[in-house]
């Protein structure tokens, strides 16, 4: 309930008539403060007014006032400026490290709004707040998204950030890394992540001009030149297909040349698996985009509009992939180019955060703005989460949209964050639904 105290104090969302302290002394609340997420007192800097004293400091805020002597805010000088401590019960009296006592105001929450809360932290459905979501205007509703957009550009950005830290300043490498990741679309993210990890780039420049090479080095870097790696059916056939045994020769050679070390097979999922997303089919394309140089920070800097972004980011298989799903396993003819839908999410997964973060490393303000407008310029996402939120009457324009209301199931609606969601809180205010 603590949560709720501090929400409902933050937002003025209680009486602002015949406040009084636990000892009878009238209180007017002027100003709420600055909530603080660090260490030390919930909120600075309020403005209160006691029995017609203005005082201006900080406010703690507890579900009980023993909870004061739990975390021995007593014994600490830090709460020595603390003006009001609300609780939702008063239990104790509370003094600060010098004896003083500290005025205390037990919070009334308007019934409504704990009636409100509590729906939306206990029903199953998905998303709690559907019953007022149609009663909001287009301005709350699309400034919220505009700043989840904003939020989930930046998470990514971190993500980013931590790739190229992890190759010390390698840029590069974290497009690399990134880009592995979202060919896995999803299922296969992790172990894609996993596999780009285990390459080094400079290393593989070094046979940049040979795409045999490349493409062995990718595949048995994956683990699946491993004989255990093939499928029961296909076992004989594979073992017996003169391009598995090359790929398999040149990286044994490779690996032994660069003392390098594949990562098990065992992690690549297949079960429902279309044979397009199988990993063979995408290490064969991420190979020949490699191979092609198409596709680096440079040229990707240089992107700005959708077409451009595909055109680098387009690629087919090699030869061999193009009658193959798996190895021993024979296909009809398919160049296997990257359809228009997945260049959108590769687009929107890894070129869009890369121009934002590099232009956040660089203090490149064009870049991020770029980021933004390319944002707009790509179709929304299909997938559940965007179908059920405009089931529920939201407007989905563009891939900025969707990006938005993705970062909201996530990182509210399932951890029933609400207490942060602008949505939430226009349910919270409402009269009982």
């Amino acid at each position: 309930m603590e949560q709720l105290l501090h929400y409902v104090w933050k937002h003025k969302m209680f009486p602002l008539h015949e406040l009084k302290t636990n000892d009878g002394q009238d209180i007017d609340v002027i100003d709420t403060g600055l909530h603080n997420t660090n260490s030390g007192p919930d909120f600075f800097n309020a403005k209160i007014r006691i029995n017609g004293t203005v005082w201006i400091g900080n406010v703690e805020i507890h579900d009980r006032s023993s909870d004061w002597y739990a975390h021995r805010h007593e014994q600490d000088s830090h709460y020595d400026n603390v003006i009001l401590h609300v609780v939702g019960e008063v239990n104790a009296e509370t003094t600060n490290s010098k004896g003083k006592l500290i005025p205390q105001l037990q919070l009334p929450i308007p019934p409504s709004v704990a009636t409100n809360y509590h729906k939306l932290i206990t029903t199953d459905h998905y998303p709690p707040c559907y019953k007022v979501i149609p009663n909001l205007s287009r301005l709350t509703i699309h400034s919220w998204m505009a700043a989840l957009q904003t939020e989930r550009l930046e998470q990514k950005t971190e993500a980013i950030k931590y790739r190229a830290d992890l190759g010390i300043g390698d840029w590069e490498g974290a497009l690399f890394i990134t880009l592995a990741r979202n060919f896995g679309f999803g299922i296969n993210g992790e172990a894609f992540e996993y596999w780009a990890r285990s390459i080094s780039l400079n290393m593989v420049g070094r046979h940049r001009d040979n795409l045999f090479q490349i493409e062995a080095l990718f595949m048995g870097q994956a683990g699946l030149l491993d004989a255990d790696a093939l499928p029961e059916n296909y076992r004989q056939a594979a073992l017996a297909d003169e391009y598995f045994q090359k790929l398999r020769n040149e990286y044994t050679f490779l690996a032994h040349k660069y003392s390098l070390s594949p990562i098990s097979h065992k992690l690549w999922r297949f079960l429902r698996l279309r044979p397009q997303n199988f990993p063979h089919i995408r290490i064969s394309q991420l190979a020949q985009l490699y191979y092609s140089g198409q596709l680096d920070l440079s040229r990707l800097i240089e992107c700005k509009s959708v077409d451009d972004l595909f055109r680098i980011m387009q690629t087919q298989v090699t030869e061999y992939w193009q009658t193959h799903y798996a190895f021993g396993a024979v296909s009809t003819r398919n160049e296997k180019h990257l359809s228009t839908a997945s260049l959108n999410l590769i687009a929107i997964n890894t070129a869009i955060p890369m121009l934002f973060a590099y232009g956040r490393h660089t203090m490149r303000e064009e870049l991020c703005e770029r980021a933004f407008n390319l944002l707009e310029q790509l179709k929304p996402e299909n997938n559940t989460i965007i179908r059920l939120w405009k089931e529920l009457g939201i407007t989905v324009d563009n891939a900025g949209d969707s990006q938005a209301l993705i970062q909201l199931k996530h990182q509210y609606c399932d951890h029933k964050d609400c207490l942060r969601c602008r949505i939430g809180y226009e349910y919270l205010k409402a009269p009982k639904l």
